[in-house]
């Protein structure tokens, strides 16, 4: 990757849930990791001191995903802090399932705005400041082979990342910068766990035939070994993180 002492992670919408995982996991791996978030500050500022006392080089820095502008600065504050980048993690995203007629045009396009435009930023970024030799990882979902109604919207924003990591990995040939996706399947956060009862989960959980939920450890020990020197023969895939579910 560069010539830098410490490589340098930066993982997008990190301050709780999977993103806050893979950053832990990131750190441990030696990485210096940015945290960005969008209004989250106390989360992203608690995680950062977890990380600093457990020895890791860490900042939180703020930016919309959906703000092309935010998207570029972040990027500039991160390679001011830490450095210039070896690592991005497009991890931030948003869902809200409902059926799609009942889908208001606003909810489209903040999901659109957040979900597909932050991804494209990050990437249109990181096509001229990563550096050579380094590795994105995309986060998609599992979702997208279930087809379960109400998350028509949502599974369209996430095709579209699909998309874009498979073509994006093949643009950026002589650079030796490997673009992945990775897609988890349920995963147990306080997110996912929101507003479902115990027979939802329970029933959620056993779809897999490993009869379990993912946990967020399981997501960012694949973003650890796609970021890894390991990793570096896999290119422009999805590799679906989901226990066998789809």
């Amino acid at each position: 990757m560069s010539n830098q002492q410490q490589k340098v992670a930066l993982v997008t919408g990190a301050s709780r849930g999977i993103g806050a995982e893979i950053a832990r996991r990131l750190a441990a791996d030696g990485f210096a990791v940015a945290i960005n978030y969008a209004n989250s500050a106390a989360e992203a500022n608690k995680l950062v001191s977890e990380l600093r006392a457990a020895g890791a080089q860490a900042v939180a820095i703020q930016a919309d995903m959906a703000q092309p502008e935010q998207v570029r600065a972040l990027f500039t504050q991160c390679e001011q802090q830490l450095g210039a980048l070896d690592v991005l993690v497009n991890n931030a995203g948003i869902m809200q399932t409902m059926p799609l007629a009942d889908t208001t045009d606003e909810l489209f396009a903040q999901t659109f705005a957040v979900n597909v435009q932050g991804v494209f930023a990050c990437l249109r970024e990181a096509a001229t400041r990563l550096n050579e030799g380094g590795r994105i990882i995309n986060l998609s979902t599992s979702a997208l082979a279930l087809k379960m109604p109400g998350y028509a919207i949502y599974n369209a924003s996430k095709a579209a990342v699909e998309a874009m990591t498979q073509v994006f990995s093949k643009e950026l040939r002589g650079r030796q910068i490997t673009v992945n996706a990775v897609a988890p399947g349920p995963v147990e956060t306080e997110l996912f766990l929101n507003g479902k009862t115990v027979e939802m989960v329970q029933r959620l959980a056993h779809m897999a035939p490993l009869e379990r939920l993912g946990q967020p450890e399981d997501i960012a020990a694949v973003v650890s070994f796609l970021a890894s020197a390991e990793g570096g023969w896999i290119n422009g895939q999805v590799l679906r993180a989901n226990g066998g579910i789809a």
